[in-house]
C-alpha cells in the first residue's frame, strides 16, 4: 500500500510531495498525479482548489504528520431512514463463483458492446437510444443480484484496457453492487445501473482533446469540462427518459456532502440520495483506473481514501456500506502474499475480507506461474516453508508488468 497521509491544505509546507487530491485531477490545473511543492505559489494554487490532499511520505523531503480530523457530530442513520419510501430487502447469494462467472462474463461483454454502440451513436450526433440502454443493463443486474463477485472481478479486469467507455460500465456495476448491499429493490437497481452508465454522457459533447488531455487544464478549460453535467441532463431529457433518480445521478454526481461540489454547491440531504451513490462510485472507479492524466491506485488504497472522505465529500453511512459491498480487497485486486507470490483476488472477498480466494500469477521469484493455481486462504494458512500464508500488501495495477486485462479463467 502506498505510504500516504492526509494533510489539510492550510498545513502544506515546501517539500511535500502531493500524490492525491480531494477531487479528480482532471478538475484542477496541476501536474498529473504527483508533484512536489517547490514554492509558495505552488502551495497557494493547491489551496485555491483543494481543502486537503494526500502526501507521499517517501517522496517528500520532510517529516509529515497526518491531519487529525474529527467527523462532524451527527446521528447515525439506518438504511431505512436514508431510503424512506423504498422497500428494502436482504439479498443472499444464489450462485457460487464458478457457476456465476460465465453468466457474468456474457453480461458484462454484452453491456460493454452496447455501451460502445450507444455512445458512438450519441457522439456522432444521434439520439440516445433509451430502449437499448435499459435492455443492456438487465443481464448485469441479474448477475450482481445472484452474486456480485464475478461482475466486480470483470469490472476490475476491464479497467486496465483501452476500452473507451469502460468508466461508465464500471460505475454502473459498482452502483448496482452498492444498491444490492443497501437492500434496494430491483426497480431501484435498474435506476442505479442506468444512471451509472449515463452520468458522464455529457462529456461526449465536449472536445475529445480536452477530456483526454495529458496536461493541466486552465480555469477556462475546467469550466468547460464542468458543463458536461448540464449537457448530460439535457441529452437525457431530450431522449424521453424521465426517471427522476437517473436524472438526479446525472445532474448532481459532482456535488459533495460538505457543499464543496458543483454545479449548485448542494450539501447533505440537499443532494438526492441516488446522486450521493453516484458520487461515490464515480470517485472510486476514477481513482482505481488508469487515466490519461493519472495512474490508478490499488483498491485498498482507494478504500482508505474513501473512508477518510466520509462525512466530508460523501455520506458516511453510504461509504461504510460501499466498503461492505466491495471489500478491502475487491475481486480483481492485485496482491502480494507473505510467501512472496503475487496473486489476484478472485472471490469471496465480501464475507472473508482478509482471507479471500486468490489466483497466483507469479511465484516467489516473481516469475509467471504455469497453469491455473488457486489458493483458498481460509483453508491454506501456511506456505511451503511452514510460515503463515496471508496477504501482505496490495499492489498497484500492472505491478511487475502484469497485464490485468489479459487474465483469463
Amino acid at each position: 500500500m502506498l505510504d500516504v497521509v492526509k494533510v489539510n491544505t492550510t498545513d502544506l509546507q515546501l517539500g511535500m510531495y502531493i500524490s492525491a487530491l480531494d477531487r479528480p485531477w482532471l478538475e484542477v490545473p496541476f501536474p498529473m498525479q504527483g508533484f512536489k511543492l517547490e514554492s509558495d505559489k505552488d502551495i497557494s494554487q493547491v489551496q485555491t482548489y483543494c481543502e486537503y490532499v494526500f502526501v507521499d511520505t517517501h517522496k517528500s523531503s520532510l517529516l509529515i504528520q497526518p491531519t487529525k480530523r474529527s467527523v462532524a457530530a451527527r446521528p447515525r442513520r439506518t438504511k431505512a431512514e436514508i431510503f424512506k419510501g423504498h422497500k428494502l430487502k436482504s439479498y443472499q447469494d444464489s450462485a457460487g463463483w464458478s457457476e456465476e462467472y460465465p453468466r457474468a462474463r456474457a453480461a458484462v461483454d454484452s453491456l460493454s458492446a452496447a455501451a460502445d454502440a450507444i455512445f458512438s451513436q450519441v457522439k456522432a450526433g444521434g439520439a440516445l437510444d433509451v430502449v437499448k440502454v435499459k435492455k443492456s443493463v438487465e443481464p448485469m443486474i441479474d448477475s450482481v443480484t445472484r452474486n456480485p463477485d464475478a461482475c466486480i472481478w470483470l469490472a476490475r479486469m476491464k479497467q486496465q484496457d483501452s476500452y473507451t467507455y469502460q468508466h461508465s460500465v464500471g460505475a454502473s456495476i459498482w452502483a448496482v453492487a452498492l444498491g444490492r448491499q443497501l437492500g434496494l429493490p430491483k426497480s431501484d437497481l435498474r435506476s442505479l445501473a442506468v444512471g451509472g452508465l449515463l452520468f458522464d454522457i455529457g462529456k461526449l459533447r465536449l472536445d475529445p482533446e480536452l477530456i483526454g488531455a495529458k496536461r493541466p487544464l486552465n480555469d477556462e478549460e475546467l469550466e468547460r469540462v464542468r458543463t458536461h453535467v448540464n449537457l448530460g441532463v439535457e441529452m437525457i431529457e431530450n431522449s424521453g427518459l424521465m426517471n427522476r433518480d437517473v436524472l438526479d445521478m446525472v445532474a448532481y454526481h459532482h456535488e459533495r456532502f460538505n457543499g464543496s461540489g458543483y454545479p449548485e454547491g448542494l450539501s447533505g440531504d440537499e443532494i438526492p440520495v441516488f446522486a450521493r451513490i453516484a458520487a461515490i462510485v464515480d470517485c472510486y472507479d476514477a481513482i482505481t483506473s488508469h487515466r490519461s492524466y493519472a495512474r490508478g491506485f490499488p483498491p485498498s488504497s482507494a478504500i482508505k481514501m474513501l473512508y477518510e472522505w466520509r462525512n466530508v465529500d460523501f455520506q458516511g453511512e453510504l461509504i461504510e456500506e460501499f466498503i461492505q459491498a466491495v471489500g478491502i480487497y475487491p475481486a480483481g485486486s492485485l496482491v502480494e502474499l507473505s510467501s512472496g507470490e503475487v496473486a489476484v483476488v478472485v472471490a469471496e472477498y465480501r464475507t472473508r475480507r482478509l482471507r479471500p480466494r486468490v489466483m497466483v500469477l507469479l511465484d516467489a521469484q516473481k516469475q509467471p506461474v504455469a497453469g491455473l493455481k488457486m489458493i483458498d486462504l481460509v483453508t491454506e494458512k501456511t506456505a511451503a516453508d511452514g510460515k503463515p500464508l496471508e496477504i501482505s500488501s496490495s499492489l498497484e495495477p500492472e505491478a511487475y508488468g502484469i497485464d490485468m486485462a489479459a487474465i483469463q479463467l
